[in-house]
């Protein structure tokens, strides 16, 4: 679906104070899986600042070697798992019986719930494979939920236009008016991918209580009086009587701008085990031991 600035649902978002930028994150480069390369730039100690955000890698190679390994059947619990691909075609397969071909500018969203073990295999041996994958933490009450996966194809996430040329393409949450490809009552997510030509700006609202970021991942943007340049996270203030925030480029940028409500529950980890308590955490240890992941009710 390809929307434009004359579409009805369209609104322009007024940002009266715009939030300025707390921290820059560099990122720590690493690899998981079977030898995937990438950079972590969400990391565990940043949990509780970004809540209900868990995770965040950014990984992007032309070299078959640093992605063709993917990765191999492994177990999550607890939290959800949204992986946007800019380029590259990946497979998906988990023990719920979902199966997906994830490919350039789509999306996989997938709740782990109370247990799944899945694989995410190259189905490409050359080529470019760029994209993220987000963790977004469950709410206590749903972290035992059933394991629920879907597949988001690129023309079916909502896109527009501003005035100004930005191409706003709308993952999760509402933004212009425009409501993205997926919603969520509880952590109300918004994840918008931004492109910036040179010398537009972008305004969004956001709730004051929510956390929020930006990570640029072509080019440079300014937020208040702060560059934040390439390959970078800025997290932004929760800055008192601010109503969103107003990026500006100065030459073509991309970035990626994410917000959502923090759930203020205790953050349990152990891997891909997200829990409340280590009791849980142990509980999901010996589950995945036993063979009864996916079976617990």
């Amino acid at each position: 679906m390809t929307l434009n600035t004359t579409t009805a649902n369209y609104r322009p978002e007024i940002v009266a104070h715009s939030r300025s930028v707390e921290q820059l994150v560099a990122g720590k480069a690493t690899s998981d899986g079977a030898g995937v390369k990438l950079t972590r730039v969400l990391t565990q100690p940043l949990q509780h600042r970004l809540d209900p955000f868990l995770m965040l890698d950014a990984f992007g190679t032309d070299q078959p070697e640093d992605y063709i390994g993917g990765f191999p059947d492994h177990p999550h619990r607890g939290f959800e798992t949204v992986t946007y691909m800019l380029a590259g075609r990946m497979r998906h397969r988990d023990s719920a019986g979902h199966e997906g071909l994830l490919q350039n500018g789509g999306v996989q969203w997938m709740t782990a719930g109370r247990g799944v073990i899945h694989s995410e295999l190259p189905e490409q041996e050359e080529g470019r494979m760029e994209g993220f994958q987000l963790w977004l933490n469950l709410a206590a009450k749903d972290k035992m939920s059933a394991p629920w996966y879907r597949d988001i194809q690129s023309a079916d996430i909502p896109e527009f236009t501003t005035p100004e040329g930005v191409t706003v393409r709308a993952i999760a949450g509402t933004s212009h008016g425009i409501a993205g490809a997926m919603q969520r009552d509880t952590t109300q997510p918004l994840y918008l991918d931004l492109h910036l030509p040179a010398g537009a700006s972008f305004a969004q609202t956001l709730p004051p209580g929510f956390n929020a970021f930006v990570f640029v991942y072509r080019g440079q943007l300014q937020i208040g009086d702060k560059l934040v340049p390439q390959q970078r996270m800025a997290i932004l203030k929760n800055d008192a009587g601010s109503d969103g925030v107003i990026l500006h480029a100065e030459a073509p940028a991309r970035a990626l701008l994410i917000a959502g409500q923090p759930l203020g529950e205790p953050i349990a980890q152990y891997g891909p085990f997200v829990m409340n308590t280590q009791e849980q955490i142990f509980q999901a240890i010996n589950d995945f031991n036993a063979g009864r992941l996916v079976s617990v009710e």
